[in-house]
């Protein structure tokens, strides 16, 4: 959710948005609601996520890493395993515990399986890899294993990543998702009008009786 002066038109606020969340994925079009429409949210906001585009597997190209407070884009591999983590994800972000492991890894179970095509290479930094079909491995070295590719880290150098990863640490939180931080709508039942109340001159009035005043832009008088 943005919010923006009035003066900004919808097109303008969209550009900031990919501006400022450049990783972010776009399922439709974006939903303006101004003072004009606002005493109709409720049914904008519903009519408006009925033609987002939630099932498209397309756009679920892209997964997100958050460690301690941090969140990192991965680009996800298009086979069947980074497939089925993404259906595991559209139910809720995963977290998990990860340990350091051989000066070039972290990684641990992930808790539940997935459709493995393990294939001899060599993993680099960056790389998100499924071992043995339901333990992830976060890579901020290589090594060379039978492995499924899942993705790789977006943008980080290896001074980066071995930040990001807490190389050479124990019990670490990380949490898998498909958003960077942005929670969805699972409820719009609760949206009200504004109970507001100004006088005539435009003074807000905090407790208004016995008069006229303006609610939602309309004269009412009590």
């Amino acid at each position: 959710m943005i919010v923006s002066s009035a003066s900004s038109g919808i097109s303008g606020v969209v550009a900031d948005a990919k501006r400022l969340v450049p990783d972010a994925v776009w399922m439709g079009d974006a939903l303006s609601i101004k003072d004009s429409n606002r005493s109709n949210a409720s049914t904008l906001i519903q009519n408006w996520l009925g033609t987002l585009n939630f099932d498209n597997e397309q756009t679920m190209n892209k997964m997100y890493l958050t460690i301690d407070g941090t969140t990192k884009s991965v680009t996800l591999t298009d086979n069947d395993a980074s497939k089925a983590l993404v259906e595991k994800l559209r139910q809720g972000p995963v977290t998990l515990t990860l340990n350091s492991s051989g000066g070039f890894e972290i990684w641990g179970a992930l808790g539940f399986s997935l459709p493995a095509s393990d294939q001899q290479i060599t993993a680099q930094p960056g790389d998100v890899i499924l071992y043995n079909g339901s333990n992830i491995c976060l890579f901020y070295g290589s090594n060379s294993w039978s492995y499924t590719r899942l993705g790789k880290i977006d943008g980080l150098t290896g001074n980066e990543l071995s930040t990001f990863l807490k190389a050479g640490q124990s019990n670490i939180s990380v949490t898998l998702s498909l958003t960077s931080g942005v929670t969805a709508i699972n409820d719009v039942s609760g949206v009200t009008e504004k109970t507001e109340y100004y006088s005539l001159n435009g003074q807000k009035v905090t407790m208004p009786s016995n008069g006229i005043f303006i609610r939602n832009g309309k004269k009412v008088a009590l």
